[in-house]
């Protein structure tokens, strides 16, 4: 049994030397910023959240990784449980949060009881002609330059030393369920793609993915869900002349399914862009797979450490 089942990803936080650099960047990721008055850099998408990233003043580094409660009550009875308090959430939107370090020193925000905001407008899809229906007539498509436009955050990949004791802190206290575990060979799995527990209600192929890694602990990346596939691809140009530094896409993953375009924030981080991602329920269960299925792709741009091995 688990302290609580998390209903989704809230949030990433990190330290950077110029918050003015990050907004920038941010902007053309496709997240609208503000600075609260603490100085404190927040970034939100079109969708409710009230805040997706979040940045200080610091030296370069990730700081948090953050996961909602589905309510206030669960967050204390979970705080009840780890013998701590929670703190009202100094943030947009508010709340409560429960802090947590995970076996590898990570700092884990889980929060509660946040104001949602009006949802922004999202573009939508043109139709698609193709050779089995033609829904599009006597229309052209024409799309705007321009960001993509960010929704929400979907994910976040942590690299740890101990993946199966890292793998059973979080699903105690979290409810993850496995979508695909990671096998490097039979019988030593090094990782696992975690998706929340929330019934018959479809949720993400995975809301964390946590791998074993040689260098140690670390943040991978954050990503991030965008309108559709040509939004994808116009941010993708918009970055691209924006002199942004990429690190893989675009392609279709096999893990997830998802199309993703990774890029770099100025300090090295990596966001990633993705659309037209896998969903489950609880009752659809786990699969093993290698590591070719991990970083291969159905099409598009190959892993790029796999490409120069």
């Amino acid at each position: 049994m688990s302290g609580l089942k998390v209903e989704d990803i809230a949030h990433v936080r990190f330290s950077a030397p110029d918050l003015g650099e990050m907004a920038r960047f941010l902007e053309a990721f496709g997240l609208t910023t503000e600075t609260a008055a603490d100085g404190t850099l927040y970034a939100r998408g079109a969708g409710p959240a009230p805040f997706v990233h979040a940045t200080h003043q610091g030296d370069a580094g990730f700081v948090a990784i953050g996961f909602r409660a589905e309510s206030l009550a669960d967050l204390e009875r979970l705080a009840e449980m780890e013998g701590l308090a929670t703190a009202a959430l100094d943030a947009p939107g508010g709340g409560r949060m429960l802090v947590l370090t995970d076996p590898d020193g990570h700092r884990v925000e889980v929060v509660a009881g946040q104001r949602p905001l009006a949802p922004r407008p999202i573009p939508s899809a043109a139709a698609r002609n193709t050779a089995a229906g033609h829904p599009r007539e006597r229309a052209t498509v024409r799309l705007t330059e321009g960001p993509s436009t960010v929704v929400r955050l979907g994910h976040a990949v942590l690299e740890v030393r101990d993946f199966r004791a890292s793998e059973a802190w979080y699903k105690a206290r979290f409810g993850f369920l496995t979508s695909d575990e990671i096998e490097a060979a039979p019988g030593f799995a090094i990782g696992a793609f975690l998706r929340c527990d929330r019934g018959d209600a479809p949720t993400d192929h995975h809301t964390l993915f946590l791998l074993q890694s040689p260098k140690g602990p670390g943040f991978n990346h954050a990503a991030f869900e965008v309108a559709h596939l040509d939004d994808l691809m116009c941010g993708h140009e918009h970055l691209k002349r924006d002199g942004r530094t990429p690190a893989w896409g675009v392609g279709r993953h096999i893990l997830g399914s998802q199309v993703f375009d990774y890029w770099k924030d100025p300090w090295g981080h990596e966001l990633e862009h993705w659309t037209d991602g896998d969903l489950f329920t609880a009752a659809d269960g786990a699969n093993t797979v290698t590591l070719k299925e991990l970083l291969g792709v159905q099409w598009g741009m190959g892993f790029p450490m796999a490409a120069k091995a």
